[in-house]
């Protein structure tokens, strides 16, 4: 990987974020990660130099994060509610912060992260506020926009394996909707490569498509126990989506989301080569299971 210009990663700390500070660590490009907090980075081997403090729900602390920055890579988005912040408040608000001052500083190539299919889930709230940033940064003066809507990512399939470790796995419908999640690392290159390019919106998966059953049997082999799947009805998926979306989304907000993603086959153009199964058995390797 060459990578020329500099970089502003910002939502450093978080999954992909991670991944992308390390890799451009790794390669020893020029670069400076955003977050609230150092310490994280430090212990990745940043130096003082490489690293920025802000506050994105804070405009004036975000002022002149972007002088001198070629490219943004923003990942701001909520994992777990907290602070009293909502969706709109950091996926949109706060990405909207940063843009502003990438605008005001002559940013040439901004790439934000969204999630795949987001503009065909507009009632999820999460999405939603996702969304309306992505519109607004494609009308943005940035000379190259750019929108990324990668798959769930393998992060997200923990949930099978934890439910395998526990002993049962349940599902929605009958197990048989597909999907093919990414790997942190293979969506941080996929990232990076399109920093060379003028592409506007890029949609981003895994290589391998997956059923859900099939997702739940590579969880079972892996902790070496008997697959007990339990599929059930879509009705009842239905009711907690609608419950969901009832709540505040402090309270429902993952699980709107979740009951909404698996409605219907999520399949992206692949990329990458990390596999599920190797992923699984380094959470076997890691935990001792």
């Amino acid at each position: 990987m060459t990578v020329s210009e500099k970089i502003l990663i910002a939502g450093a700390t978080g999954y992909l974020g991670t991944h992308l500070t390390k890799q451009l660590l790794r390669h020893g490009c020029d670069f400076q990660a955003l977050a609230r907090y150092p310490e994280k980075l430090n212990a990745m081997g940043l130096s003082d130099h490489q690293i920025r403090i802000a506050q994105v729900t804070d405009p004036a602390s975000l002022k002149g994060c972007c002088d001198g920055v070629d490219v943004v890579i923003s990942c701001i988005g909520i994992t777990r509610q907290r602070d009293g912040l909502g969706y709109m408040d950091v996926d949109y608000q706060a990405n909207l912060n940063l843009l502003l001052e990438a605008e005001r500083a002559g940013v040439k190539r901004f790439i934000y992260i969204s999630a795949f299919n987001a503009p065909k889930f507009q009632m999820v709230r999460l999405l939603k506020a996702k969304e309306r940033f992505a519109s607004r940064l494609l009308i943005s003066t940035i000379a190259k926009p750019c929108v990324i809507r990668p798959n769930g990512f393998f992060s997200d399939m923990t949930e099978f394996y934890k439910m395998a470790k526990r002993g049962r796995v349940y599902l929605f419908g009958t197990g048989k909707l597909k999907l093919n999640p990414i790997h942190g690392d293979d969506l941080a290159n996929f990232c990076l490569e399109a920093i060379e390019t003028d592409d506007k919106e890029l949609d981003v998966g895994g290589p391998q498509i997956l059923t859900h059953r099939e997702i739940a049997d590579i969880a079972f082999r892996v902790l070496q126990q008997p697959a007990k799947v339990t599929c059930l009805p879509d009705w009842l998926r239905k009711s907690v989506l609608a419950v969901a979306r009832l709540l505040p989304e402090q309270v429902a907000g993952p699980v709107e989301f979740f009951a909404a993603a698996t409605a219907q086959d999520m399949v992206a153009p692949v990329y990458g080569q990390h596999t599920l199964e190797a992923y699984f058995q380094s959470l076997h390797a890691q935990r001792g299971d």
